[in-house]
């Protein structure tokens, strides 16, 4: 009998073990502390900085254009495009995703130039993909230089906390030193900017974009989850929107053209020292995130590339 009883203890241990291994990438992670480059900048507001790029009805802003719902239901998603073009800058927003089943819908924040150069665009983005199990998102990082979507360099990334019970922020740094993506202030990846590969990198002027739409074809598990609108509307909440750096023309002549600063700090998005390169504890956070969180990245999927970009060398 006590050789039972200590037979069933240890099977439901490695029930136990297992389960936490498989579901780790949603438990609750403590993230290493990091400088909050969120608190550097101030906010712009959605009625004034931005203009409703598709699904007008489904764009809703409230709080004097501080706070913006964008939703997709049967007839549309939506988004928001900035009104101005920047050349490098910081780019952040605290967003809330839909809570409950979301397999196939994308949210997104990025820049693009795609309107301006629709056979070599550039584009900086991050995509919040939704999934089969409630409230389980990823993030996926990419970046577009001169190229389309067949050129594109994928990580993918899941996240420390529940996307869906309050906002988090979501952020960008592009200049001519790297691209950096951020989650709640954590660098997830660095893509930095060498002369041997610069045809690769974005370096035209682009606009900001916030939206939601329908990805049934690719986002959840390579299309096998399409969205279910039986759970529609589903609504992302966009906040804190910050927009800070080089503004500069909007036709292809902009790439050589000087910039506004249209909310000058001591701090610069664009030459600042604390810009140029990831200090210290920003080297060590992203670490973490890369050993805990990433589950894909393009430099590993040989399959896909039978000769490796050049960055991943």
């Amino acid at each position: 009998m006590d050789f039972l009883q200590k037979k069933l203890q240890l099977c439901l241990l490695m029930i136990f073990c297992m389960t936490v291994v498989v579901s780790s990438h949603s438990k609750v992670y403590t993230p290493p502390g990091v400088p909050h480059l969120t608190d550097l900048f101030s906010h712009v507001s959605f009625e004034q900085s931005f203009s409703t790029s598709f699904g007008g009805s489904n764009v809703k802003l409230f709080n004097n254009g501080s706070l913006a719902n964008l939703s997709l239901d049967k007839e549309s998603g939506s988004g928001l495009v900035s009104k101005n073009k920047y050349l490098y800058g910081f780019f952040s927003s605290a967003i809330k995703l839909p809570s409950g089943l979301s397999p196939g819908v994308v949210v997104a924040f990025y820049l693009s130039n795609a309107d301006v150069y629709p056979h070599n665009h550039d584009e900086i983005d991050i995509e919040l993909l939704g999934h089969d199990k409630r409230n389980d998102w990823v993030i996926q990082t990419n970046v577009y230089g001169n190229g389309s979507v067949s050129t594109g360099r994928e990580e993918k990334f899941y996240l420390w906390f529940d996307p869906t019970a309050q906002q988090h922020y979501y952020s960008i740094i592009w200049n001519k030193y790297h691209t950096v993506f951020f989650v709640d202030n954590i660098p997830v990846r660095e893509f930095v900017h060498n002369n041997g590969f610069s045809s690769v990198y974005p370096s035209k002027p682009m606009s900001v974009h916030a939206t939601i739409w329908d990805g049934s074809e690719w986002a959840t598990h390579g299309g096998k989850y399409p969205v279910n609108y039986k759970y529609a509307p589903f609504v992302v909440s966009f906040a804190e929107m910050e927009a800070t750096g080089c503004i500069t023309s909007s036709t292809p002549g902009g790439v050589g053209s000087s910039c506004s600063k249209a909310a000058p700090s001591s701090v610069d998005p664009v030459e600042g020292q604390d810009f140029v390169r990831l200090s210290s504890q920003q080297s060590v956070a992203m670490d973490w995130a890369r050993r805990k969180l990433m589950f894909y990245s393009y430099c590993n999927d040989k399959p896909r590339y039978k000769v490796m970009p050049p960055e991943c060398k």
